[in-house]
């Protein structure tokens, strides 16, 4: 059991490098310059997608039910137009020149709150998967429990991790505005592209991959 704990840590650690969680979360730290910042985003990101899972996830394992597949779809489709969303207003912050204030003009606790928010959505969509991960994993409802909440913890570390680490080269690239632009427009143009991604992955739309 305690195997199946650690590598539901380990599990959560790479769960927060999932193509969409990077997306959403570069978007946000690439409109600000500092690394401390940026983790604080991570953090955040991270406690509002592991409650999340825990809360529902713990209610899925403890009743043994599954999610219908239309409401797995209808979450998905939610983070993937959040994830649209944050890339358009990268790219028209990028218009507006807003990039190179936004930073100071806007407090820390409502960026983390931004992404907190985010965070949830993310994990309303990811939460049947887990569930179903942590019932498979271990021997009793009470310890898929445990494991959902490990799970959780670990995918905050590398979170935290990942957006620190995404910060230290948007720190060294505000010296330079041009690059600072590409950044902003990049970072946002690839949220649009895995929001797209998403939404057709899905199968709602005639043209799913």
């Amino acid at each position: 059991m305690l195997t199946a704990v650690l590598l539901g840590f380990v599990l959560g650690i790479r769960h927060a490098a999932d193509p969409d969680h990077v997306a959403a979360v570069a978007a946000l730290v690439a409109r600000h310059r500092r690394p401390g910042i940026a983790a604080w985003i991570g953090a955040a990101w991270g406690a509002g997608h592991s409650l999340t899972i825990l809360a529902i996830g713990a209610v899925l394992v403890a009743l043994r039910i599954a999610v219908p597949e239309s409401l797995s779809i209808a979450a998905e489709l939610l983070v993937a137009t959040i994830l649209i969303a944050l890339g358009i207003a990268n790219l028209r912050s990028l218009r507006s020149g807003a990039h190179t204030h936004y930073a100071a003009t806007h407090r820390l606790g409502a960026t983390t709150g931004r992404a907190f928010g985010i965070g949830i959505a993310h994990g309303l969509g990811g939460t049947a998967a887990v569930a179903l991960l942590a019932l498979a994993a271990m021997p009793t409802p009470r310890a898929a429990i445990v494991y959902l909440a490990v799970f959780g913890t670990g995918t905050v570390g590398g979170m935290v991790a990942l957006s620190f680490g995404l910060g230290i080269p948007l720190s060294m690239a505000s010296d330079t505005p041009h690059l600072a632009r590409w950044v902003l427009g990049g970072s946002g143009a690839l949220s649009i592209c895995a929001g797209i991604y998403l939404a057709l992955a899905t199968g709602a739309f005639p043209l799913s991959l």
